[in-house]
């Protein structure tokens, strides 16, 4: 008996997802064939007997129509995979065989498995890839005389490479590829190289490839080079001054690392028999970058500036970053000032926003800074701030009473853990360092945080469109997470309410500050956290213990910062309420949308090249012995973090000849000898292995 067209139709998506597209070229031909084959869809889709997404025609063997998710392949390995549902939610669980060779970034259509191999966890079934990603990065490996590709990704996978797909590869080479053909398994896939970047053993090289994968432009479209380059050595001029207020008085000057070069902040410091007169004062980036100008789309699209090692890739034109916007010392510029009035215990009275022109006195140093205000600076540093010298005993009395003021709101002094790399006239990494904040930091980092505020309280109050830095409470499976964590290094995880106070946690945090816990304890509850993020609504700020928060500091290198510069202009202008939210609300979703994922991406590539320069470091110690602390703890063996913040894996069969080892949570044991390896704990190690591509290295116990 023939089939109809409906079951022949049926029968091929059953085989396989199809699209339109291909459901016409198997059974239409021409116009005529073609509507017959819609028509018949259309039968199919109502009445339920296939599914369709995203112009992808399905079938799901419960006949529901929500067991299809919509999903991103995030991880790969020699015969699994997972795929993060598209809502963040969750992931999922993909057998090789089930995964028809999709990659990492193809977003994907996946139907959960209704009896999974493991009871209680997600396991699913690609039907169908919805977007390849076919852009990779890798390592060009030499296996049975040929090369092959290894992509970063999954490094347990090699592809081969197209004939005359080469491009000049060699052995060792980091490289970009592309897929030009699929397969149903991954390692089917064929490839061809498209750019090469150099050594996988250098970290300089495995930095630029991490750019290259995550589509971090380092150069500016040439558009936007144009635009630039008319600013190029520009000076403030005084009709540019018309209608600002005129701060060239006041000894303002700058604070940084004495390497940047894109100085978006200055402050300024008056003591008065009332309390203090704080001047924040950041580059009028909004005066420069206008809306619809190639600058600003590009801006936009970056959305943040990537920093790693000794470089940054900026988020505006170094005619720009490093010029025009930069309050650099002795020069004219354009501010945007938050003026602000607080009483004698450190607390804000009242606070405004102008726009003005400012010269910066000094450029300087953290360091410098620090040994004035511990008086051990010498005499040339001391000349050198002489014309803000007074302003710093009043900075330090500032900072003092508001310290005392966050601590009393509960404010979670986590320590990070950041580490400074040395780099040679080569680029090699020669030395970590453990980097520590000293007081003109974290002076510095509390008059921005206030000002920042002020920023955040100004537009709630005003109700209009805005960009807000939000940071909300733990949601219950970070709450569970953070349990286990304080229950395993047997830290009373009793809360007055569900969710733990801000206050709470900052008193866990000193009660093992200086202990052999600190390190685990901060870095984990910090893991517990959720993460920031921009949004549109004014949800405030869990970690710091605010109602109001914002990013108005750095219009240099965050594009939030550059919007609501613009948002906080038109309504000192005297633009309206109801204007400000027809001109400005959509803007203000759309920036942060963009700049929370753009975030994210700036952070893996800092944190993966981060540990591609610190692999650099250990592969030339390789043989040495070094003293660390057991930071972290599995069944397969400890992690050691040395001195220097350098963080390795010390493997079972390091540890003990019987292999036969038990883990309590924080501490693994031997049963046979009796040792015991426990989080916090000193241990001699050695450096045996290190692969600067993959940022990984390998201990011994010594």
């Amino acid at each position: 008996m023939s089939l109809t067209l409906n079951e022949k139709i049926e029968r091929a998506i059953q085989t396989q997802p199809c699209t339109v597209k291909d459901l016409k070229a198997k059974f239409g031909g021409d116009r005529a064939a073609d509507r017959k084959v819609m028509e018949a869809l259309d039968e199919l889709v109502r009445g339920a007997v296939v599914c369709q997404k995203e112009g992808v025609f399905f079938t799901v063997r419960s006949g529901r129509r929500d067991k299809a998710l919509l999903c991103t392949v995030c991880k790969l390995g020699k015969n699994f995979g997972f795929a993060m549902l598209e809502d963040g939610s969750g992931d999922i669980f993909l057998p090789g065989r089930m995964m028809r060779g999709a990659m990492p970034g193809d977003r994907v259509l996946v139907e959960k498995l209704a009896h999974p191999r493991v009871e209680g966890s997600d396991e699913g079934e690609v039907l169908a890839v919805l977007e390849e990603h076919n852009s990779l990065v890798g390592t060009v490996r030499r296996v049975s005389g040929r090369l092959v590709f290894v992509p970063d990704d999954c490094p347990a996978i090699s592809m081969q490479i197209v004939r005359d797909g080469e491009g000049g590869a060699k052995d060792g080479d980091k490289v970009a590829a592309e897929i030009r053909s699929r397969a149903a398994r991954q390692e089917d896939h064929r490839v061809e190289v498209v750019m090469r970047f150099g050594s996988s053993e250098e970290a300089k090289r495995c930095a630029k490839a991490l750019l290259y994968a995550k589509d971090v432009r380092v150069r500016f479209p040439k558009e936007v080079q144009e635009e630039a380059k008319k600013l190029d050595g520009a000076a403030v001029t005084e009709a540019d001054c018309k209608g600002r207020m005129d701060l060239r008085a006041l000894p303002i000057f700058t604070i940084d690392s004495a390497e940047t070069k894109d100085i978006d902040d200055a402050i300024s410091l008056n003591q008065t028999p009332d309390g203090f007169e704080l001047g924040v004062h950041i580059a009028d980036v909004s005066h420069y970058v206008k809306p619809g100008t190639e600058l600003d789309k590009e801006a936009f699209s970056r959305a943040t500036s990537v920093y790693y090692a000794d470089q940054v890739v900026p988020m505006l034109p170094k005619q720009l970053s490093n010029g025009i916007c930069s309050l650099n010392e002795g020069e004219l510029r354009l501010a945007f000032s938050c003026l602000m009035r607080l009483d004698k215990a450190g607390k804000l009275v009242d606070y405004k926003f102008v726009k003005s022109v400012i010269r910066s006195r000094v450029k300087g140093v953290y360091s410098e800074v620090n040994a004035l205000l511990a008086g051990a600076a010498d005499t040339e540093t001391r000349y050198k701030y002489a014309e803000v010298a007074a302003q710093l005993p009043a900075m330090k009395a500032l900072y003092t009473l508001r310290a005392g003021l966050r601590r009393e709101r509960g404010c979670m002094d986590i320590e990070s853990g950041e580490v400074k790399l040395v780099l040679d006239d080569n680029g090699r990494c020669i030395d970590v360092k453990k980097r520590v904040q000293g007081e003109s930091e974290a002076m510095i980092e509390e008059f921005m945080l206030l000002a920042n505020q002020c920023a955040a309280h100004f537009a709630r109050v005003k109700q209009v469109p805005f960009v807000y830095r939000v940071h909300e409470e733990p949601n219950s499976e970070k709450q569970e997470r953070l349990h286990a964590l304080l229950q395993a290094v047997g830290i009373n995880d009793r809360f007055e309410k569900e969710v733990p106070q801000p206050k709470e946690l900052s008193a866990i945090l000193e009660g093992v500050r200086g202990g052999p816990y600190e390190k685990i304890v901060h870095t984990g509850l910090l893991r517990c956290m959720s993460k920031a993020e921009y949004q549109p609504v004014p949800k405030g700020h869990y970690g710091l213990v605010l109602k109001d928060y914002a990013h108005f500091t750095s219009p240099i290198r965050r594009y939030p910062d550059l919007a609501i510069h613009r948002i906080l202009t038109s309504l000192l202008g005297g633009m309206d309420k109801e204007t400000l939210t027809v001109a400005y609300s959509d803007f203000a979703e759309q920036v942060s949308r963009q700049a929370s994922a753009q975030e994210v991406v700036a952070m893996q590539i800092e944190r993966k090249a981060e540990d591609c320069y610190k692999a650099e470091y250990a592969r030339a110690h390789i043989g040495e012995h070094r003293e660390g602390t057991i930071s972290g703890v599995t069944q397969r063996g400890v992690f050691v973090e040395l001195d220097n913040g350098v963080e390795g894996f010390v493997p079972v069969a390091s540890l003990t000849a019987t292999g036969a080892l038990l883990t309590e949570g924080v501490r693994l044991s031997d049963p046979v000898s009796g040792k015991q390896w426990s989080l916090g704990d000193r241990m001699m190690v050695t450096i045996v292995r290190a692969d600067v591509n993959l940022g990984k290295i390998d201990f011994e116990a010594a």
